[in-house]
C-alpha cells in the first residue's frame, strides 16, 4: 500500500514528498509529471499569484535508471521566489481564514508563520506529484481521473453526465488553462474573479471530479476501508476543502426514494449496471463498479486586501488588519490537478 508523508514549508528552502510503498519497475513518464506540474504551478495566469515558481521535482532517492526501486521515492521542489518580508509586519496577527491560531496554540508559537507555513496551500505542489506518479499506476489498471470547475460565483459549467460520462470531454479539460467543460462558461468565471480582485476580495467554489475503471467490490461498511471514508481523508487533506458530497449529494434531500435510487440492468455484454448514479458509484461503503463521482466545496482565498478584524497574538488585544503580498484572487483554477491527485492516492488505496 502507498503512504506518502509531506514536509516543508511555503518560505522554506524546498517542500517535498516522501512515497512509501511503490512497486519496483515503475518505468516513470516525467513528462507526464511535469504536464500535471505546470497544471498546479503559480504564476501560470492573469488571475493567479504572482509567485513564480518552476515546481519542478527533483528525484533524490527510490527511481534508478528511470524506473522505481521499491526504496521510498522522495522529490524536493525549491522555493525560489518567496518573499517572507511581507510576513513581518503581520507576524503576531492571525489571519482570518488561515491556520495561524490553531497552529500558534497548537505547537506553541513554534509554527513557521511565513506564508502559512506547512499549512500553505504551497504543500499542494508534491501532492501534485504523488498523484501523478499514482495516476500512472492506476492507467495501467483501466482507471483514470478526470475533474473541472462545476461552480464559481453562483456561475455553473456544464453537468458531467454521472451514469454515462463524456470522458473525451473530460479528458480535454486538463489541457485547458481554464479547466471548464464549456469554454464560454469559463471565461464568464474569470471575470468574476478579476471583479473580485479588483475590489480586493477572493472568490471560492465547487470542483467535480469522476474516477472511472474502478470495478464493483473495493471498500468496506466500516471504518478504514469505507469507499466514502478513504477518499473523504484524503481530499479534506487539501487545506482549502470545506465540504464534499458524493454522486447527487445534498440533492438527495428533496428527492424521493423513488427519483434517488439508482435503478440496477444488465447490459449487452452481462455487466450489472444502473441507469442513474445518484450513489455517485458507492453503496454501503463498496464500489458498485460506475463511475466514482464526487464535488468539493473550496473556499475562498483567506488572504484578501479588504481590512478585517483579528487579535494581537502577543497581547489578545483587538486589532485590525490587511493581508499583503501575492496572492490568488481564486485557487480553483489551480486546485483542479490538486484534487484529482488526492483522488488518485485515495483510488490506489481502496484498490489495494
Amino acid at each position: 500500500m502507498m503512504r506518502y508523508s509531506l514536509f516543508g514549508e511555503s518560505h522554506g528552502s524546498c517542500i517535498g514528498i516522501v512515497l512509501n510503498g511503490l512497486p519496483s519497475g515503475l518505468m516513470l513518464d516525467m513528462e507526464q509529471v511535469m504536464q500535471e506540474m505546470k497544471r498546479r504551478a503559480p504564476g501560470g495566469s492573469l488571475i493567479s499569484t504572482a509567485r513564480s515558481e518552476s515546481d519542478v521535482p527533483e528525484i533524490v532517492s527510490g527511481l534508478f535508471q528511470g524506473k522505481t526501486t521499491g526504496a521510498p521515492l522522495c522529490a524536493l521542489i525549491r522555493n525560489t521566489d518567496a518573499r517572507s518580508k511581507s510576513y513581518e509586519d503581520i507576524r503576531w496577527l492571525a489571519r482570518p481564514g488561515h491556520a495561524d491560531y490553531a497552529g500558534y496554540v497548537r505547537y506553541a508559537g513554534c509554527n513557521d508563520y511565513r506564508g502559512g507555513g506547512h499549512f500553505s496551500g504551497r504543500l499542494t505542489a508534491p501532492l501534485v506529484f504523488a498523484g501523478a506518479v499514482a495516476k500512472q499506476i492506476l492507467r495501467e489498471k483501466g482507471v483514470d481521473v478526470y475533474a473541472h470547475i462545476r461552480e464559481l460565483a453562483g456561475i455553473s459549467d456544464t453537468s458531467i453526465d454521472r451514469a454515462h460520462p463524456d470522458l473525451s470531454a473530460l479528458a480535454a479539460v486538463a489541457g485547458k488553462s481554464f479547466p471548464t467543460l464549456d469554454e464560454t462558461v469559463g471565461k464568464a468565471m474569470q471575470n468574476a474573479v478579476i471583479s473580485a480582485r479588483s475590489e480586493g476580495d477572493s472568490l471560492g467554489g465547487i470542483i467535480e471530479c469522476l474516477i472511472t475503471g474502478i470495478p464493483a467490490g473495493f471498500g468496506s461498511p466500516d471504518f478504514g476501508e469505507n469507499a466514502e471514508g478513504v477518499l473523504a481523508q484524503y481530499l479534506f487533506a487539501v487545506p482549502a476543502v470545506k465540504g464534499l458530497e458524493f454522486g447527487a449529494g445534498f440533492e438527495m434531500a428533496r428527492m424521493r426514494g423513488s427519483q434517488a435510487n439508482d435503478a440496477f440492468y444488465t447490459d449487452d455484454s452481462g455487466s450489472v449496471l444502473t441507469r442513474t448514479n445518484h450513489n455517485g458509484g458507492i453503496n454501503g461503503g463498496i464500489t458498485n463498479g460506475m463511475p466514482l463521482v464526487f464535488s468539493v466545496v473550496i473556499k475562498p482565498t483567506p488572504s484578501i486586501a479588504c481590512e478585517q478584524d483579528t487579535v494581537d497574538l502577543r497581547t489578545g488585544e483587538s486589532v485590525k488588519i490587511r493581508v499583503g503580498g501575492r496572492h490568488d484572487p481564486c485557487i480553483l483554477p489551480r486546485a483542479v490537478p490538486v484534487i484529482e491527485a488526492a483522488a488518485a492516492l485515495a483510488s490506489l488505496e481502496l484498490m489495494s
